[in-house]
């Protein structure tokens, strides 16, 4: 499969429209279909319905589309780097991360190095631990800030010097805002909203102990922002690190620590064998510089 096809094929896609599809691409109509046609002989799918209105994907369309974006992501990101490889003064880094404070300390790193180097650009992708870490599996990142707990077999990692304190997010005038710190017994029959990391690791599962079977579980999220609107709203509670959402002034929200207390740790991940271009190098260099 050919770069500049899979680009045709995800344009379409877009567009659900030959048509517009091939007006974006600067091609003609028959040519884009010509095109289409031959990467369904060559994959042996059929990779699109063809209705009067628009051009929708099929089962096998919507599995391509993913898998092209990554092909296209990881070439012209080997296409940038082997352009800059060896230089200092440019480049790129990429790195995913949870919701986490800790990207505080990896933001001031970032401006120091943007400080001397300039043109070095820094993309940040968001997400769960699970999220984060199939990103990097697949070549995408440099590095990855996960969360524990995690199977670090395969990685190389920095334990960053950092933890996070596990709390509940709620409106000022509920119930258990009263309250100087939140226990499992108070909130075990409470409506709340895990992130994904937190059900599929059952990261909360010692804290709750006997209690975490029957929990009353309304929802999942994988970042804060959103659920947070929706216990502003007045619908039930949210699970998530301290200082995540701004609660100070006449905010509707406010965050309560967990008791016995608990925190989580993080590590900077990076795959086994990995080459880093000078940029990402450098960014290392630095972090350990700074945090240690």
């Amino acid at each position: 499969m050919e770069i500049r096809i899979l680009k045709y094929f995800l344009a379409v896609a877009q567009e659900e429209s030959i048509t517009k599809a091939a007006e974006i691409l600067h091609t003609t109509q028959p040519n884009l279909s010509r095109q289409l046609n031959m990467l369904e002989a060559e994959v042996g799918k059929k990779l699109f319905e063809r209705g009067s209105r628009k051009v929708t994907l099929t089962e096998e369309g919507m599995f391509l589309r993913k898998r092209a974006k990554e092909i296209i992501d990881l070439t012209e990101r080997t296409e940038s780097e082997l352009s800059t490889y060896g230089e200092t003064t440019s480049g790129d880094i990429y790195i995913g991360a949870p919701e986490t404070y800790v990207m505080h300390s990896i933001a001031e790193i970032f401006k120091r190095m943007h400080n001397q180097y300039p043109n070095i650009k820094y993309h940040i992708f968001s997400g769960s631990t699970l999220e984060v870490s199939e990103q990097l599996n697949k070549g995408l990142l440099d590095f990855a800030i996960l969360i524990e707990p995690i199977d670090l077999e395969k990685y190389n990692y920095l334990k960053l010097p950092y933890t996070d304190t596990w709390g509940v997010l709620m409106r000022r005038d509920s119930p258990l805002a009263k309250l100087n710190a939140i226990t499992p017994e108070d909130i075990k029959d409470e409506p709340i909203f895990l992130a994904h990391q937190q059900s599929s690791a059952n990261v909360l599962s010692g804290w709750f102990k006997e209690y975490y079977r029957n929990l009353n579980v309304i929802g999942s999220f994988n970042l804060i922002t959103t659920p947070a609107m929706i216990v502003e709203s007045g619908l039930g509670y949210v699970f998530t690190f301290d200082k995540l959402i701004n609660t100070t002034g006449n905010c509707n929200l406010c965050f309560r620590p967990l008791e016995p207390n608990f925190e989580t740790g993080f590590y900077l991940v990076w795959k086994k064998y990995q080459i880093f271009s000078r940029s990402a190098k450098m960014f290392l260099e630095e972090l350990q510089k700074v945090l240690f």
